[in-house]
C-alpha cells in the first residue's frame, strides 16, 4: 500500500462506473490494493443479498427488482469510508443512484464498443446480453449510458492494450488531479 495515497483521498469512496466488461473489477482490486481501501462489487453484493446469482434475479424478478436491489445495496455501501466500488454497468440509469456516487469521486471507465464485445463473447453471466444480436445489445446499452457515465468525475479512455495495472496508475493520476482542484476551489 502506498501511504501517500490513502492519506490524499482522506477516506473518500471510489466508485468505478462503465458498461460491463470495462474492466471495473479487475482495476477496481488494484486500485484498493494501492489504496489500502476494501473492494466491494455491488453485483456480488446483490448475488449475496437475494441469495441468487444476477441472471437468476432477473429470470425470476426482472430488472426492475434488480434496479432496486442494486439502489439498496449502494445506499448501504456509500455509508461507508475507504472503499473502492465496483458497480453494475447500469447503476447510472437510476437518478437517484447518482446522490449516493456523488458522497465519493465517480471514475468511469470508458472502453471501446470493440474491446467490451471480444471481453464478454461467450459470458452467459451478463442476462442483458441473452441476445440474438450481442453486439447490437452492447451497442444500443452503451448509447444509451453514455451521456449518463459523462457525469463521472473522472473519464479513462480504456485502450485495447491498456493493463490493468496501466489503467489503475492512470486512474490515481487522474484522481489526484480532481482531488488537487477541489481543494483549491
Amino acid at each position: 500500500m502506498n501511504v501517500s495515497n490513502k492519506k490524499f483521498l482522506q477516506g473518500v469512496n471510489l466508485y468505478l462506473v462503465g458498461m460491463m466488461g470495462a474492466g471495473k473489477t479487475t482495476v477496481g482490486e488494484l486500485l484498493s490494493q494501492n489504496l489500502g481501501y476494501r473492494f466491494l462489487d455491488t453485483d456480488n453484493l446483490i448475488s449475496q443479498v437475494a441469495g441468487k446469482s444476477i441472471n437468476e434475479i432477473f429470470a425470476d424478478d426482472g430488472e426492475a427488482a434488480f434496479r432496486q436491489l442494486e439502489t439498496n445495496v449502494l445506499a448501504q455501501v456509500s455509508s461507508y469510508k475507504n472503499l473502492t466500488i465496483a458497480t453494475g454497468g447500469g447503476i447510472v440509469l437510476n437518478h437517484f443512484n447518482w446522490s449516493y456516487l456523488q458522497h465519493g469521486i465517480v471514475v468511469w471507465l470508458d472502453a471501446p464498443i470493440e474491446v467490451l464485445h471480444s471481453r464478454l463473447q461467450g459470458d452467459q453471466t451478463r442476462p442483458l446480453l441473452q441476445d440474438r444480436d450481442p453486439l447490437g445489445k452492447l451497442q444500443a446499452l452503451l448509447e444509451e449510458r453514455r451521456p449518463l457515465y459523462a457525469n463521472a468525475d473522472v473519464h479513462i479512455h480504456v485502450e485495447p492494450k491498456s493493463t490493468p495495472e496501466q489503467l489503475t496508475m492512470l486512474v490515481l493520476a487522474e484522481v489526484k488531479k480532481v482531488v488537487k482542484s477541489s481543494v483549491l476551489n
